[in-house]
């Protein structure tokens, strides 16, 4: 007995929505499904591929960014619930310089293979903006919800230890001036 398939073109197309949100400070207005991600939107619409894709279930952290200044798992956010947002991305930490999280990262060897890091990156820019001289148990709980398969987390948490050091020294810097 021979399957018959059977192939039925749609002939509707996906409702739209238009989307404004303010992505690393540049307002952008989009037609998009409602229920398109948030990280697609982010990596495919605007080109900004720091943002990574890979659970895509909200547990490993590498697309997180923060959103109106909460940390969130883009993959979890439909653009709906993104509508009229200020986003921020790991590309726009620094805004044309290495941000100081990103800096002590490098220096101190928070990473290895790099996928998690913009997530991480932003993980702690979320703890920092909230708690600017965190425990280490504080610092642990921030990124619970980052997982990162090379480094042990060893080189990560000296990473946000000297992110706060650095902070702390621009901030008697700038009060100085």
């Amino acid at each position: 007995m021979k399957k018959v398939i059977q192939s039925i073109e749609k002939t509707t197309s996906t409702p739209k929505i238009e989307l404004t949100l303010t992505v690393n400070g540049v307002l952008h207005q989009l037609q998009v499904a409602p229920a398109a991600r948030l990280l697609d939107i982010l990596r495919e619409d605007l080109g900004l591929p720091g943002t990574k894709m890979s659970c895509e279930i909200g547990r490993c952290g590498a697309c997180s960014v923060q959103m109106d200044g909460q940390l969130v798992n883009s993959c979890l956010v439909m653009a709906y619930q993104a509508n009229q947002a200020s986003i921020t991305t790991i590309e726009g930490l620094g805004e044309g310089v290495c941000h100081p999280i990103q800096k002590a990262f490098l220096e101190e060897g928070g990473f290895q293979c790099g996928y998690c890091t913009p997530g991480m990156i932003m993980a702690v820019k979320a703890l920092l903006d909230s708690n600017s001289t965190p425990n280490k148990h504080e610092i642990q709980e921030a990124l619970s919800g980052n997982l990162c398969r090379c480094t042990g987390y060893g080189g990560i948490i000296r990473s946000v230890e000297s992110a706060i050091t650095s902070l702390k020294e621009k901030e008697v810097t700038n009060i100085e001036e």
